[in-house]
């Protein structure tokens, strides 16, 4: 499956990747200088785990270091992906827990990204409300801007995943 970007007017990231709290780094594959060039995010070896939910080649990390892909859209998530983004939720908690330091991204760094790592707050006993919160003052006012993602969050990925698995009635 390919994963588009889905563009919802926001400007570009103003850094490659922000630490959201002690450990847990946000971050996309692009990002903006303050004149407006664009880079590329290039993750080396500065982290112990790098969780991709969007993947670019040549944005690393490097071989050494700890990397798990799993591609999901910047759209309504089935109940397959919203497992998905729990169970990484929970890799992404227990290695910030074991003081390893972390960084989910996806394309900007804003929803995908922003879905993970907030659901990681709350394995780690967050509420959902200040998990959303610390995503938005580490990364910024366009993080979570997918209000269903938000949604998500705050109704809980386990009652998400239920709802996302009924059919609908005929």
């Amino acid at each position: 499956m390919r994963v588009h970007q889905k563009n919802h007017g926001e400007p570009e990231p103003q850094a490659p990747w922000d630490e959201v709290v002690p450990g847990l780094w946000i971050g996309g594959h692009h990002w903006a200088d303050a004149s407006g060039e664009r880079h590329p995010a290039v993750a080396g070896g500065e982290f112990d785990l790098v969780v991709s939910l969007f993947s670019r080649p040549g944005h690393g990390p490097d071989p050494a270091v700890r990397h798990l892909i799993t591609e999901i859209p910047d759209d309504p998530l089935d109940a397959g992906q919203l497992r998905a983004v729990r169970r990484l939720a929970r890799i992404v908690a227990r290695t910030v827990r074991a003081g390893r330091v972390t960084l989910v991204r996806c394309n900007a760094g804003y929803n995908r990204s922003g879905l993970v790592v907030a659901q990681a707050l709350v394995e780690l006993g967050g509420e959902a409300p200040a998990a959303i919160d610390a995503v938005r003052r580490g990364r910024g006012p366009w993080a979570l801007n997918n209000r269903i993602f938000e949604e998500y969050l705050t109704a809980g990925l386990d009652v998400a995943c239920l709802l996302a698995g009924l059919e609908a009635p005929d």
